[in-house]
């Protein structure tokens, strides 16, 4: 019979070293690693999908507010909503609130500023700056707050995010990266630290000005060096290679000259099959118009902006919303509704504060001390909906989720119903 296994004083030392480098490990992770800095809390109970609205109310008043810094104009283009929650982002924290009663179902915190939030996929993908710039991504699911997925890449110190319903864009003045639900990168696009690869990208040292994307193209605006106006580029969203951008065409458009060091306030509005429509400023005499460009980068048409739709300096930095059969632009001074199928005008409405939102198949525009109540197709006005907004006196952008429908007045969100 063998004798029983007996520890010496040197195996109960060795034990000893490995249990305390395991903690002292354990403990260095825990005070530098990500998690030290997050609190998550998930919602006991999901929030119900919200049922679509069978008509729009007569009557709109306030059922709650709530501070979302950066889910402003400047950061998001419209207020965060899923697909039942409506989410609100100031400081460090991301918040799902139930849509009608405002209270708080989940939150998400960190120790790092918050870059923004945007709605995407029933999530809220939310991002967060470190010292690589605004790197760190997760996504929220919309009903309960549990994180589904999160990516960290190189990235600016202020990125805008869009979304096209397939793919999410973070754009940076010189980069800009495009992921799809699982947060993986599909493009990758100006500037690139340490290629893997160099020589990959088409060009380098260029500005992004502007960007709009669909399933199957993304468009950009940049202004590069050398170039006398700036350059509008149709990408692959998804190349085979992330890191080396696939160009169905690119040209400079000799419209969108720089002025003196300001760059062009030029924008890329809309994208549909194989069509994108271009703001050009008025120049030299020539009122501001809409630019259509085919898959080439080829311009096609142009027609000029209604009077008191032109903006009276650079026009938000939002693309055309999506509305049903129409994409609206808000210029800043009104809105023009493009034909969805080939961009051309639709029709127009001066004096609104944004861009509205689709409720009951009608599209619901914010205007002066009230929502008008618009026919899609032909912009018509049906109703006017009164709406108290105090002394706020700013662009409002919408959004709709169920019968309520919410307002971002500047750093504020007001929910109505």
């Amino acid at each position: 019979m063998l004798a029983p296994e007996r520890r010496s004083r040197t195996d109960l030392v060795v034990a000893a070293v490995i249990a305390v480098t395991v903690v002292v490990a354990a403990s260095v992770a825990w005070l530098t690693g990500d998690a030290r800095g997050t609190t998550s809390v998930t919602a006991d109970n999901p929030l119900a999908p919200s049922e679509a609205a069978a008509s729009v109310p007569a009557a709109l008043s306030e059922l709650w507010r709530a501070p979302s810094s950066a889910t402003d104009s400047a950061h998001t283009p419209v207020p965060v909503v899923t697909g039942s929650a409506v989410v609100t982002a100031d400081g460090g924290s991301v918040v799902g609130h139930d849509p009608r009663s405002g209270d708080p179902a989940w939150s998400y915190s960190r120790d790092l500023p918050l870059c923004s939030v945007i709605a995407s996929w029933n999530t809220a993908v939310s991002v967060y700056r470190d010292d690589r710039g605004c790197s760190q991504v997760t996504t929220l699911d919309g009903s309960t707050g549990v994180r589904t997925a999160q990516r960290t890449s190189d990235a600016a110190d202020s990125v805008y995010l869009s979304s096209d319903g397939t793919y999410v864009t973070s754009r940076g003045d010189t980069r800009m990266e495009l992921w799809r639900s699982d947060m993986v990168r599909t493009l990758e696009y100006g500037r690139v630290d340490a290629p893997v690869n160099p020589g990959t990208q088409p060009r380098t040292g260029c500005t992004l000005l502007s960007t709009t994307s669909s399933n199957s193209r993304t468009a950009v605006l940049e202004q590069c060096p050398g170039e006398p106006a700036a350059r509008l580029s149709l990408l692959n969203p998804a190349p085979k290679d992330a890191s080396e951008p696939e160009e169905y065409g690119s040209s400079v458009v000799p419209d969108l000259v720089t002025s003196g060091q300001e760059p062009t306030s030029g924008r890329v509005l809309a994208l549909t099959g194989s069509l994108v429509a271009l703001y050009v400023p008025s120049a030299k005499g020539v009122p501001a118009r809409i630019a259509l460009y085919d898959d080439t980068a080829t311009a096609v048409s142009e027609f000029a902006l209604p009077a008191g739709l032109g903006p009276a300096s650079a026009p938000p930095a939002s693309p055309a919303a999506k509305q049903g059969s129409v994409f609206t632009w808000f210029t800043g001074s009104g809105v023009q509704a493009l034909n969805s199928t080939d961009l051309t005008p639709a029709w127009s409405m001066p004096g609104a504060l944004g861009s509205g939102a689709v409720m009951a198949g009608r599209l619901l525009v914010p205007v002066p001390d009230a929502i008008a109540v618009v026919e899609l197709a032909t912009g018509t006005v049906i109703a006017e909906i009164p709406i108290d907004r105090g002394d706020y006196d700013g662009p409002v952008q919408t959004s709709v989720i169920g019968d309520v429908v919410v307002e971002q007045r500047g750093s504020d969100l007001v929910a109505l119903g």
